[in-house]
């Protein structure tokens, strides 16, 4: 059954509809970014290998920024006069996809992995952009600034993945499983 996000009231200037819509898809970039911040601090918790620390320590910033952008991104629904679901049940309920899949892994299996968890935050945020910019330059904004920052904790996650000439070790992998193997041959 699809829940009606219709807000009884909303900002200036956009319509109460369009506002529903707005909240419909912030709701899914709020799951997003809750899920990708426990992932990453998964990851922080359970990295190993020569890489340890490096990646540890690389992590926690990360999960610090996600953390902030989940907040921004629920005081907007909020502000929209909606409501921001941030509990673990309904994110699990409403997310599109699966859980990370790796425990206790070297350092750059994890990185893999977490190369393909990032690609898929990033073209979703993507998409979010292109609808929200038909709708609202202010959601448009949120997105596209937190979509810069996702991109450069990609490229950090990539660096160490990459080779000198520029090829990614992991390119042909589908999934995080696929990808942290290819990641354990080079660590």
């Amino acid at each position: 059954m699809t829940q009606d996000l219709t807000p009884k009231y909303t900002v200036p200037g956009i319509e109460r509809e369009a506002a529903g819509r707005l909240i419909g898809l912030l709701r899914l970039r709020l799951h997003a970014l809750n899920d990708l911040h426990l992932t990453l601090k998964h990851v922080h918790w359970n990295v190993v290998g020569p890489h340890f620390i490096a990646v540890h320590e690389m992590i926690d910033p990360q999960v610090d920024r996600v953390r902030d952008m989940a907040d921004d991104v629920a005081e907007r629904i909020a502000a929209l006069g909606g409501i921001a679901q941030g509990t673990p049940g309904v994110l699990v309920a409403e997310r599109g996809w699966d859980d990370y899949s790796i425990g206790r892994a070297d350092a750059i299996a994890h990185l893999a992995a977490l190369d393909l968890v990032y690609t898929g935050v990033i073209e979703d945020v993507r998409a979010a952009i292109k609808e929200a910019g038909d709708i609202d330059t202010a959601t448009e904004d949120l997105l596209i600034e937190q979509l810069r920052d996702l991109e450069q904790f990609q490229w950090f996650v990539r660096a160490h993945l990459e080779s000198s000439g520029g090829t990614l070790a992991t390119g042909k992998a589908h999934t995080e499983r696929e990808a942290a193997a290819e990641g354990a041959e080079l660590g």
